[in-house]
This record gives C-alpha cells, structure tokens and sequence, in this order.
C-alpha cells in the first residue's frame, strides 16, 4: 500500500518503494510530455457536498501545466456541477436509465473524442464499473477508482471487483481506509494509494468576525453556544443523534443553538423529529450553503454522529477552523480526532457519550480553546489541500509514465 506525502517544499514521497517510482520531478516528465495530463473525473452527480467540494478545490489547485480537468455525470450534474461549468467541460445524462449497457460506448466514445489520458471514478457504484469499462474500451492510459467511504452506500460490490485488473490505482483517504480496502474489498496491496484528503487552510480558518455575523443573522445573542454539523441529510449521517445530543445540551446549556447545515432525502424525517424532540426553538435548518467557512468558524462544537465514514472533510474544515470536534468513532475520524487533544470521539450511536463530551467543552472556555487550537495545528501540518492536489499529481504522473513509457527518454523513469 502506497501513502503520498508532501514536505514544506512541496516535494511528493512515498512510504513504499514501487517499480513505477519516477527518479524526476512531475515537472520535469510532463516538460518530457509537452502537455499536462488531461483527466476526468466520474461522478454520479454533483450536489453541494464534502467529497464532490473538495473535488472542486482540488481541481481549482491543480497547476494548469501539470492536469486539465474535466467532469463527467452520470445523471445530472447537480447544483455543485451547475455552478463550475464555466470553469472546467462538464458533461452529464450519461446514464438514461438503470439498464443502460450502451453507456459504455457512449461514455468510451467521449473518453476518445476528448483525448482523455486519465479516468478517474468517483465512488462506488455503477459509475465505477461503467467508468472503468469505457476507459478500457477507450484504450484510456490511467484508470483510477477514488473512495470515501467505509460500507454502505459506498461498497464496492462483487460487480466492482471483477473489473479489478483493468484498474491501476485505488484510491484511500486514510491509512485506515486503505487497510479497509486491502482487507475488507480484497484490492491487491500493490494498487492501494493513499492520498489523505486536505482542506484549504487560508479559506478556513478561525474568524471572530464570523462568530458575531452568523449569530446576528441567527437572531441570538453575541454569548449563545453554537453546536453545528455539515452533512448531506442521508441515513447514514444519523441526525437523529444529534438531535438527540442537543436534547440533552440543552438541559445544562438551555439558551444553546443547534445549526444543521446541508440538504437531502432525509429532509422531512429530521423536521418531524425535531418536532417530536420539542427542538423547534433551538434547532435551526440551513440547507445547503456556500459560505460553509464562516458558518463552521461561527461554532462552539462541531459533532458529526455518521454511521460509517472515511475521512469526513467536514471534520477537517472546523479543525481548520480552531473549532473543537465531537465526533462518533466510525471509519478513520480517529486518525484525526484524537481523544482530548483536539476533539473527543464517542461510540457509534452513543448518545450520552456524545452529550457528555459536548457539554463539556461548552462549559469550559479555556478546554474548548486548547482543543481548537490543537486541532488546526493538526490540520496544517498532516491535510492541507495543497499535500492531497500533490498527491494527485504524482499519481497520475506516476502511472502515466508507466503505461508510456516510449514517450520519455530512459533517463527519466528510473
């Protein structure tokens, strides 16, 4: 199993030696290339959530030199894909309906016409079988599968795996998410890649100013404890505990407010549980927003109560945000929460633990500080958004390479 590193001069190392290890720096091949690499990234669609905006930021850092990417949806391209077309080609429909098997030539087709080098699926499902399926068909050079999360919704899947050899890398956001698929989905140690994901830290970041706006335009007052979650309104993201958790906050804190930021299916379930809850005054819906950074950097307490995960950038962005993390102990959260340094983790499902932990960084302004502060120091040092566009990179770089190599002189791969 393969993990990329960056150092402060933004250098890319790998813990294991590989026989596709390049011996110069990405520069340096692609000026061999005389182009960057050009790479799309398979989605089913892109709504306004944590994988699909980082996916967004990454592309916005990649150096136009290095990778020129694009986005292709298998169903709509969602408000997220909507707001970038006219910043990267976008392409979308390509599913017309459940058993579709002429997606292959006609996703095999695009890949051609658009002289793709590289595919990228995102998440399980069919897009990462027709994905990988069309590459092939294309004659595509780099075929990788990027994956978030730890099980349902997100597992692989017999169907997945027979397209095992076609694949050159798959793609881990936490060590122990690339165990997981070593373990777990049986990918060949040798083809796991792990690029943890990274946040932009100049984006967020603790701001005061946020603290007192977000609270005005919530109708509070400049001293009301804020308890916040970012996550799409899926069953898996188990808002059903953080209400629970602010049901019991609010007998030690009663003037708390609770903001929950992010839209979904599960929309209507959590308002009628709000409302058998009594949480009508204190629990405010926000849907979906753009302006995630200063929301995050208005909280108290971040809590994320999933039931599987793997490295949940929402968790990142409010440690960026020297905001303290409550969070369930679910996929790789504690390769980034760690125990009363910068955040607390509970047990899946543990309600108690979860009101507990939260009631107790608001009672203590000083532990809530040390918290924040240890927590974006984390961040800065191990997930920059930077660390992960490099990553990347070199991946591409490095399998490119690989399958190409009559296009380099010997001397530069290795």
């Amino acid at each position: 199993m393969l993990t990329c590193t960056v150092d402060e001069n933004h250098k890319v190392s790998s813990t294991e030696p590989s026989s596709l290890a390049l011996a110069t720096p990405f520069s340096d091949r692609v000026s061999a290339l005389g182009r960057p690499l050009r790479t799309v990234f398979l989605l089913s669609s892109m709504p306004v959530g944590g994988a699909e905006t980082l996916l967004v930021n990454m592309m916005r850092r990649f150096r136009p030199d290095r990778v020129v990417p694009a986005i292709a949806c298998m169903k709509e391209l969602g408000p997220l894909g909507e707001s970038i077309q006219s910043e990267f080609p976008t392409s979308s429909h390509w599913l017309r309906h459940k058993y579709d098997f002429f997606i292959v030539d006609r996703l095999a087709d695009h890949f051609v016409r658009e002289r793709f080098d590289a595919v990228v699926t995102v998440g399980a499902g069919d897009k990462m079988f027709w994905g990988r399926f069309a590459a092939r068909l294309a004659g595509i050079p780099v075929v990788c599968s990027a994956l978030h999360s730890t099980g349902w919704p997100d597992g692989v899947g017999r169907l997945n795996r027979t397209l095992t050899r076609w694949t050159d890398r798959f793609i881990a956001v936490a060590k122990s998410h690339g165990e997981f698929l070593r373990d777990w989905e049986r990918f060949p140690e040798n083809k796991v890649v792990v690029i943890p994901n990274g946040v932009d830290t100049f984006k967020f970041k603790p701001d005061d100013a946020a603290r007192l706006d977000v609270r005005r335009e919530l109708g509070v007052s400049p001293s009301t404890p804020l308890v916040g979650i970012v996550a799409a309104l899926r069953p898996e993201k188990n808002h059903s505990l953080f209400l629970e958790m602010a049901r019991g906050v609010l007998k030690d804190h009663p003037s708390a407010k609770f903001v929950i930021i992010g839209d979904g299916p599960e929309r209507r379930t959590i308002e009628r549980r709000i409302a058998e809850l009594n949480l009508e005054g204190s629990v405010v819906l926000l849907g979906s927003r753009s302006d995630t950074d200063r929301l995050v950097a208005a909280l108290d307490v971040f809590s994320l109560t999933s039931l599987n995960e793997a490295s949940p950038v929402s968790i990142l962005e409010a440690m960026a945000c020297g905001v303290p993390v409550v969070s369930t102990r679910v996929g790789s959260i504690a390769e980034s929460v760690l125990d009363a340094w910068n955040g607390f983790t509970v047990d899946r499902g543990d309600s108690n633990g979860l009101t507990s932990a939260v009631s107790s960084i608001l009672a203590d302004r000083e532990l809530a500080g040390l918290l924040g502060s240890n927590g974006r120091q984390h961040v800065v040092e191990s997930f920059s958004l930077d660390s992960m566009v490099a990553g990347y990179e070199e991946l591409l770089a490095t399998v490119f390479v690989s399958k190409r190599p009559w296009l380099f002189p010997a001397s530069q791969v290795g």
